[in-house]
């Protein structure tokens, strides 16, 4: 007997809607990702990502963040060091553990990634409503802290939410942009 998966009703609906919906906001995230190809792999940005969000990871916690076998991310992280992405220290409390840190070159790089992912997404955004820019923050910021606290997210080492802030709260009433980071993890 075959177990379906997945809700049933309404939630199956709205679910297939969504996932509908998000394909042209992954292909904006593709498109900007495309340019940052010929200098990493997926799963070197991936990686690089997690290291920026976890300054001074070790390389297990890597591993397991990125979902790899110890020993390819020492290979991959051997590629990241060769490429002028990360460096490697000795641990601050166990010098037999190396810390893992983003180069200058490793910053400008996401910089570059966030800024064209956003230009791509400002294009689209500015031919919605005030309403609908809005409706869609508050939507998209009710989905992130319901995914973060599911175990589901959890067991994949997602990072805890963060706090929104007051200017994520002025942006969900008045639709208009703001600087604010996201999570860099997340955000590949």
């Amino acid at each position: 007997m075959t177990e379906e998966r997945g809700p049933q009703g309404p939630e199956a609906s709205m679910a297939a809607a969504l996932d509908e919906a998000a394909g042209t906001l992954l292909a904006v995230w593709e498109a900007a990702r495309e340019r940052t190809m010929s200098r990493l792999s997926s799963a070197q940005l991936r990686a690089v990502m997690v290291v920026e969000q976890y300054d001074g990871i070790n390389l297990r916690r890597l591993a397991t963040l990125t979902d790899m076998l110890l020993s390819s991310a020492s290979r991959l992280c051997d590629r990241l060091v060769a490429a002028g992405m990360l460096e490697r220290e000795p641990g601050r409390y166990d010098r037999r553990e190396i810390s893992l840190h983003l180069t200058p070159a490793a910053t400008r790089l996401l910089a570059e990634l966030r800024a064209d992912r956003r230009y791509r997404l400002d294009q689209i955004l500015t031919g919605m409503s005030p309403e609908g820019r809005a409706a869609l923050l508050r939507g998209m910021r009710e989905f992130d802290e319901v995914a973060r606290r599911s175990e589901a997210v959890a067991a994949e080492g997602w990072p805890a939410p963060q706090p929104s802030g007051e200017r994520l709260a002025d942006l969900a009433e008045t639709g208009e942009p703001v600087s604010e980071e996201p999570p860099a993890a997340r955000t590949a």
